[in-house]
């Protein structure tokens, strides 16, 4: 019998939703840190990756210099989402991510207010605050913030279209240090649980999506790896794989062994 390629239908996923815009993938991939254009082109496109971030206060957002990230990004390819990276207070991140939707792009926004320049954690009394602003000024606003529960969810409250939870620390490759956080975080939650930064490899990015969360950014992982396109490749399978584990439910741990094959009718 031929070997088929079609993926039974038990097995398809739904798609994300965030702010009624519907994804195919569930790995969502930053701009930053590469060597050059073309090796950052190339990855975005092994990654398989429909959602791609934008940092503004970082790039030029003339679409016709050469130079700049946004050349070589094509709007009807990928779904652009800009991000307040760099800001330290509310003031800022809000002042940004109207200077993003005047420059051309969508209402939504991936909302960062950094509260300590070494760790780069969130500043929660910030982002709470630009929050609010933006969701009032019709932004869809995801929002990325520290591991904790109650944060999370009055970030909901305020009117986010998704919560960015890290994983670890910007940049540090560490992968997902609270588990348990994470997953409560996604229990509690109505809406989307993205998680931000701190993967470093596939085996993270598989681990974080066996967490039930519904997706992951990332950036240096792919940006800083010996072979970007190849690591982009990696995590896209990974996520996959993450995503359709959870939904397949692992088998009990036990402490104890358990043989695979049956213990009664044996042959004498």
């Amino acid at each position: 019998m031929a070997e088929t390629t079609t993926l039974d239908a038990s097995v398809l996923d739904e798609p994300l939703t965030i702010g009624g815009r519907t994804f195919r993938s569930r790995l969502m991939v930053g701009t930053g840190k590469y060597r050059d254009h073309e090796t950052m082109v190339r990855a975005i496109e092994a990654s398989g990756a429909e959602i791609v971030t934008v940092a503004v206060r970082r790039v030029n957002l003339d679409r016709r210099d050469e130079r700049g990230i946004l050349h070589y990004l094509d709007p009807n390819r990928y779904f652009l989402l800009a991000n307040t990276a760099g800001c330290y207070t509310a003031e800022d991140a809000v002042r940004y991510a109207r200077l993003a939707r005047e420059a051309g792009f969508n209402e939504f926004i991936k909302l960062e207010v950094i509260g300590d320049e070494e760790t780069l954690l969130p500043d929660v009394e910030g982002l709470l605050e630009a929050a609010r602003t933006l969701v009032r000024e019709g932004f869809q606003v995801l929002a990325y913030t520290n591991d904790d529960l109650v944060t999370a969810l009055k970030l909901e409250d305020a009117g986010c279209a998704a919560v960015m939870p890290l994983a670890s620390p910007i940049g540090s490759g560490l992968g997902l240090l609270n588990p348990y956080t994470v997953r409560n975080i996604k229990r509690r939650l109505k809406v989307p649980v993205i998680v931000d930064a701190g993967v470093g490899t596939a085996s993270d990015a598989c681990i974080t999506m066996e967490q039930g969360v519904d997706g992951i950014l990332m950036n240096t992982a792919l940006a800083e790896a010996s072979d970007p396109v190849k690591m982009a490749r990696a995590m896209k399978l990974a996520v996959e794989a993450g995503r359709l584990a959870y939904l397949a439910g692992r088998m009990p741990r036990r402490e104890v062994a358990v043989p695979s094959s049956p213990t009664t009718g044996l042959l004498g």
